[in-house]
């Protein structure tokens, strides 16, 4: 067996990550945080439009005042009773929803509006993705949390990617002969040492180092991107969005799992909270109406999250459209009133620094947000500081 195959065995599931050092005392770097739900997730039972008299009208046996008052959030939405983390984040203004967006390109298929989300492109380019080149812009470095490198990370230079290691633990005295046997080899010497300052980084972050639950790679994501010395951004996703049937309970179990998720994501980041902006989008939203078998179908309005200690929140965005029959989008669907990507432009604006030139080279054609969403940012680096966009 060649040594750089016994390395990538022994080390399987031990992220290779170099980062620039970081001098004591030097501010931390503001942190993006993507998190993509895959499978339309149902916009209208996360943030609820209690309000609109024509909600209960579209889905008697979806919707109760419980869901409609137990968490209320400003202009008369409610956010939904098993997001108890994420609405405590809203009580301290670090949550702030967006309602009814959509992507500048639309489709109902899965893997198209999918593909459309991460490109930021369209014709979509498989080959390239926003937030690769926002990096390219920022200058920084970013992970994805996942078995390959999704499209959001595509682009030169590839985005490094980390998933847990199906192979069993290999004990320490095995890395401890590694590094003896590779005493005479620099590059490789220096890759396993990286690979175990990462292993002790992780620990107590991921309780069973074979778990693929979101909690635990979202505690691994804090860990990770907690170090002074951690990437810019990671990439994390979700499964298990797309409600056909049986929907109430199944979006109470699917909402709690991100919930704790992302709580556990705040606690491993520890005092880099306050530098981060986390983006919590899905590909479409569902149909205003129930279908037959107590679920929704594919639609096109949907929410955006946007949650962190650099997020100026306690609000909800977005113009509400209506939910009487002429408001709808081709007499179905939540009707989309702003842009997704016009949302995260500007995020990537008031976070990153990108000036417009930056931002029309991430989603060409859009115009970032107006509104201000993030609280000012002290910590870019000094040729963005002139061109933070306010």
């Amino acid at each position: 067996m060649q040594r750089r195959e016994l390395l990538r065995m022994m080390g399987a599931g031990l992220l290779l990550w170099q980062t620039p050092m970081v001098r004591a005392g030097q501010p931390r770097r503001p942190k993006l945080v993507w998190v993509l739900l895959r499978g339309g997730m149902d916009s209208l039972h996360a943030v609820i439009p209690g309000f609109d008299d024509h909600l209960v009208r579209h889905r008697p046996g979806l919707v109760d005042s419980q869901l409609m008052t137990q968490r209320p959030l400003a202009r008369g939405f409610a956010l939904h009773p098993a997001l108890e983390g994420l609405y405590a984040w809203y009580q301290r203004g670090q949550l702030l929803p967006i309602v009814a967006v959509a992507s500048e390109q639309r489709s109902r298929s899965h893997f198209k509006a999918q593909d459309i989300l991460e490109s930021g492109v369209y014709p979509v380019d498989h080959d390239s993705g926003w937030l690769n080149r926002a990096l390219a812009a920022h200058q920084g470095q970013g992970l994805a949390l996942a078995h390959s490198v999704p499209i959001s990370l595509r682009g030169a230079p590839l985005g490094t990617t980390w998933y847990p290691s199906q192979f069993p633990n290999a004990e320490d005295d095995t890395y401890t002969r590694l590094l003896a046997l590779y005493q005479d080899e620099p590059l490789l010497s220096a890759r396993l040492e990286e690979a175990l300052a990462t292993r002790e980084q992780l620990q107590g972050a991921v309780a069973n180092p074979r778990q693929r639950s979101f909690a635990d790679l979202a505690a691994a994501c804090g860990s990770l991107m907690g170090q002074p010395d951690g990437p810019d951004c990671a990439m994390l996703e979700m499964g298990g969005w797309d409600t056909h049937n049986n929907q109430a309970s199944r979006l109470s179990r699917r909402f709690a799992q991100l919930d704790a998720g992302l709580v556990r994501l705040r606690q491993h980041l520890a005092a880099s909270w306050e530098q981060t902006a986390v983006i919590v989008a899905t590909e479409f939203g569902r149909t205003v109406a129930e279908n037959g078998t107590g679920g929704s179908d594919h639609g096109t309005g949907t929410a955006l999250l946007l949650a962190g200690g650099a997020v100026q929140g306690g609000r909800v965005l977005g113009e509400w459209p209506g939910l009487g029959h002429s408001d709808l989008f081709e007499g179905r669907d939540l009707m989309p009133t702003s842009s997704m990507q016009a949302w995260i432009g500007a995020v990537l604006g008031q976070h990153w620094g990108l000036s417009a030139a930056q931002l029309q080279e991430v989603f060409p054609g859009v115009q970032p947000a107006a509104t201000r969403l993030l609280r000012p940012t002290l910590n870019l680096k000094p040729d963005q500081q002139s061109r933070r966009r306010l």
